[in-house]
């Protein structure tokens, strides 16, 4: 195989982070105090965290899908409004989301290429890689994951189509994505029979119509096949059910695909570029154990959200690099605790609000939680809570500022 080379190109073991642990999150109070978490969610630049992670698990993760920057060299916002007209852009509330954007596209590839290496350490002997990217660079990374993985443990080059508008009047309108599939070797999971899907009506009928067809073979018309290496699934923006606002945001339909085919119950998959937390959402919800990570405190908070809705227990950790101070006291803020209820009244625009009704100065222990409605924007100001012992309250607003209070 040639080799492939750019400016800068080089491996040198990264320093890791210091991650500490930050909070645990019991979604409805489920499993306090003593229920051993299902997964994590870390705050912080994934090269560290991931070189931070090896000592523990080296070797033991079972999937991991990875959606990087894509090279677009665009600065992605974040919608953080609710109940707006998705046909008036001009008129959403925006914040910032992520950037995109790069030097050259020698700086992108090692970026994409470290990475990749530490991905490659941590994926179990039967692990799977999808790497989720567009036609900027995807040609690219095909040459760097055929120098990590090796070529021989390229199973698929997925295309997964969607649609929507488009300003372009100079070529086709570009509207698919490539995922490229890799395994860490040739004993690698795939759950067939979890991933079958219903033949096409006029398949079923050309069989039922005539014996010649298919040159001879028959097959299990009832039992469905498996998918065909293009895969169309709505965009989230058609997903009213799903949308965050974050951008970029992969449907859950897409990843469950991924993660039922690719792993077993009680297997760990990983998503380093957290984004909305789609990998981690739909992980939890087929009793998968999940890591995520994103060095924004916009995308993590959204994974929180989202993941508060499921009955899976997890962490938060960060990286001590990543300081924030907690606002003790706000004449914005009032709280009262009445008759079991913790009742918040404020002016900030609040996006989540927890509470940990037995708080010990050091770990904060999440058991009830509110977050805003999808749609009306709407959001739970009273909380149902049996106190322990001294009351504590974190809140996030939509412009991403954290506060804490302690009662």
């Amino acid at each position: 195989m040639p080799t492939f080379h750019w400016n800068g190109k080089h491996l040198s073991p990264p320093e890791p982070a210091s991650v500490i642990l930050d909070s645990v999150l019991h979604p409805n109070g489920r499993g306090y105090p003593k229920t051993r978490p299902d997964g994590s969610v870390i705050l912080g630049d994934n090269l560290a965290v991931m070189a931070a992670l090896l000592p523990e698990y080296e070797g033991r993760i079972n999937l991991i899908y990875a959606d990087p920057p894509f090279f677009t060299n665009r600065k992605f916002s974040a919608r953080v409004g609710r109940g707006e007209d998705s046909r008036k852009p001009s008129k959403w509330k925006l914040a910032e989301g992520y950037h995109d954007s790069w030097d050259d596209i020698d700086s992108y590839l090692q970026y994409l290429y470290e990475r990749l290496a530490l991905m490659h350490h941590l994926l179990a002997p039967n692990g799977t890689l999808y790497l989720h990217l567009d036609w900027h660079a995807d040609s690219y990374a095909r040459l760097i994951l055929d120098e990590i993985f090796g070529a021989e443990n390229f199973i698929n080059e997925i295309i997964w189509t969607y649609h929507g508008p488009s300003p372009i009047r100079t070529a086709f309108n570009r509207k698919h994505d490539t995922i490229l599939m890799y395994a860490k070797d040739k004993q690698y999971v795939f759950n067939a029979d979890a991933i079958r899907e219903p033949y096409n009506p006029n398949t079923v009928a050309t069989f039922k119509a005539s014996r010649k067809a298919g040159f001879g073979k028959v097959p299990d018309l009832e039992r469905g096949k498996v998918p065909e290496d293009w895969w169309y699934f709505p965009v989230v923006a058609r997903l009213h059910n799903e949308r965050t606002g974050y951008p970029t945001q992969k449907p859950e339909a897409m990843l469950e695909r991924i993660i039922l085919a690719s792993s077993n119950k009680g297997d760990m998959v990983a998503d380093f570029f957290c984004g909305s937390g789609t990998t981690a959402l739909v992980a939890a919800k087929h009793g998968r154990k999940f890591i995520t990570c994103d060095e924004s405190m916009r995308a993590v908070q959204t994974a929180r959200a989202r993941l508060a809705k499921t009955k899976s227990v997890f962490t938060f950790e960060r990286d001590s690099k990543f300081v924030y101070e907690p606002a003790t006291k706000s004449k914005k803020i009032k709280v009262q605790v009445v008759d079991g209820y913790v009742r918040l009244t404020t002016s900030l625009n609040v996006d989540f609000w927890e509470v940990d009704p037995a708080w010990d100065g050091k770990i904060f222990r999440s058991v009830a939680q509110a977050g805003r409605h999808v749609r009306s924007g709407e959001i739970p100001m009273e909380l149902k809570v049996k106190i322990g012992g001294k009351i504590c309250i974190r809140l996030i607003t939509v412009e991403g500022k954290l506060f804490q209070l302690n009662i």
